[in-house]
């Protein structure tokens, strides 16, 4: 029960990753909030469901205030949520490019900008952002979706320094996944999820489990002089 009695919030909490890191921090104890714009896909006792567009700044701010009154406090917040629209540079669109950045990146910023001042009152916690290793390494027709998944990167380290300033113990990390098998990878063809294999050094995809294990990690006092940080998640995968 490594997070027991501990308040977490999880955007994109719905499904997938959302939902295998919600679950996990509720098994482990803690009360969890899976934000979403759509509805769970799974029950448990210590899971609640919102309905919540991150885009939305005043939306964000009743959601803050709202779980600050019911629960007095968040200490961890894990920033899932987030949209791919894949094209070409030369065929992006604005809408392509502007819904990719209000969500990966803006979307973040409004729910941090609430919750990691309230951490530095509290004492504490722990922020983590789900990067990629399209962040990391960019890919060919994911120029937005890797800026974004790239500037997470530069908030986490930005936001390390800033939360931290006072001697509080703020933690904010990033982790980096590389080719997970979600419900998305499903639909992929097999000569294709086994070309992504053979990119790794492990010569596999990735589970879900293992971005929740990571998760937890970061998420735990096991983790507590851990800040800052890139946690890549990807069998060893080179782009």
């Amino acid at each position: 029960m490594r997070l027991e009695g501990k308040i977490a919030v999880v955007t994109g909490g719905a499904k997938g990753l959302g939902m295998e890191m919600a679950l996990r921090f509720a098994n482990e104890g803690a009360i969890v909030i899976a934000a979403d714009m759509t509805k769970l896909s799974y029950e448990h006792k210590n899971v609640i469901g919102y309905n919540l567009n991150i885009t939305n700044t005043e939306a964000c701010k009743t959601f803050y205030d709202e779980i600050i009154k019911k629960y007095e406090r968040i200490d961890i917040l894990v920033n899932n949520a987030g949209v791919t629209r894949d094209s070409m540079t030369r065929k992006m669109t604005d809408d392509q490019w502007n819904l990719v950045m209000d969500v990966n990146l803006k979307g973040v910023f409004n729910l941090v900008r609430y919750v990691g001042p309230q951490m530095e009152v509290i004492g504490g916690g722990s922020i983590i952002n789900i990067s990629s290793v399209v962040g990391e390494f960019g890919n060919i027709g994911q120029a937005n979706y890797a800026a974004t998944k790239a500037g997470m990167i530069g908030l986490t380290k930005s936001w390390a320094k800033e939360f931290a300033r006072k001697g509080v113990p703020v933690r904010v990390n990033a982790i980096s996944p590389g080719y997970i098998m979600t419900d998305i990878l499903k639909t992929v063809p097999e000569d294709l999820l086994t070309k992504f294999a053979g990119l790794t050094m492990l010569k596999r995809l990735g589970q879900p489990s293992e971005i929740a294990n990571a998760a937890l990690f970061l998420a735990s006092d096991e983790a507590s002089y851990i800040t800052g940080h890139v946690l890549s998640v990807n069998g060893g995968m080179r782009l």
